[in-house]
């Protein structure tokens, strides 16, 4: 019996495999190519090129102000689909058009830069990417050790302090809230329920 023609994510994925990408690059590549495609009203990407992607990059940058960064993985994984899955060149590229200076602008610039050098996915090009976030995992993660925390500490722990004492500080939930990005009140109620201050932690609005 014949297997089924992989659907083109399927044959994405396995390119990005072959080539060793990372997990959480696969990841963020289906998801630009399929957004593109949507955005396209499900026309397959082999029936397009260059106009329709500068399309997709204009209306992210516009209608949804994402980064530049975003905008640029975006190209990067759209690159890919085409150079190595379609086998197709597209070209005027739409970021390097509309951005000649991108590269010497600070608005484009990571805050946490790498220290190292490497290859942009995709295109092949040399540049200085973002710190990874495994770098600062690995950092707090040695910090708690070197203090005797016995307990596991990552970098959404300070997340979790940082709620805590605003709480005890007196700050009401609502700021906390919008502060954290919870959509829901209830999930900042949480950090409530962690301080277990009881009937001490009220304070009369005369000590104050």
């Amino acid at each position: 019996m014949s297997q089924r023609p992989k659907k083109l994510l399927e044959q994405v994925s396995d390119a990005l495999r072959r080539k060793h990408y990372s997990y959480r690059t696969e990841k963020s590549y289906v998801h630009w190519i399929k957004r593109f495609i949507l955005f396209h009203h499900k026309r397959h990407p082999k029936d397009m090129g260059a106009a329709e992607i500068e399309a997709f990059l204009t209306h992210l940058a516009v209608t949804e102000k994402v980064s530049a960064s975003t905008q640029n993985q975006a190209l990067s994984a759209l690159l890919f689909l085409y150079r190595h899955v379609l086998d197709q060149e597209v070209g005027p590229y739409a970021l390097s058009r509309k951005y000649p200076n991108a590269e010497r602008e600070w608005g484009w610039q990571y805050v946490f830069p790498s220290h190292r050098i490497s290859a942009e996915p995709g295109t092949g090009i040399r540049r200085r990417h973002h710190l990874d976030p495994s770098g600062l995992q690995k950092a707090i993660r040695q910090a708690a050790k070197a203090i005797g925390l016995a307990k596991p500490v990552g970098p959404h722990t300070l997340r979790h302090c940082f709620a805590t004492h605003l709480l005890e500080a007196g700050y009401d939930i609502r700021t906390v809230q919008e502060l954290l990005g919870h959509k829901d009140v209830k999930t900042t109620m949480i950090y409530t329920h962690v301080m277990q201050r009881g009937p001490l932690g009220v304070r009369s609005p005369l000590d104050g």
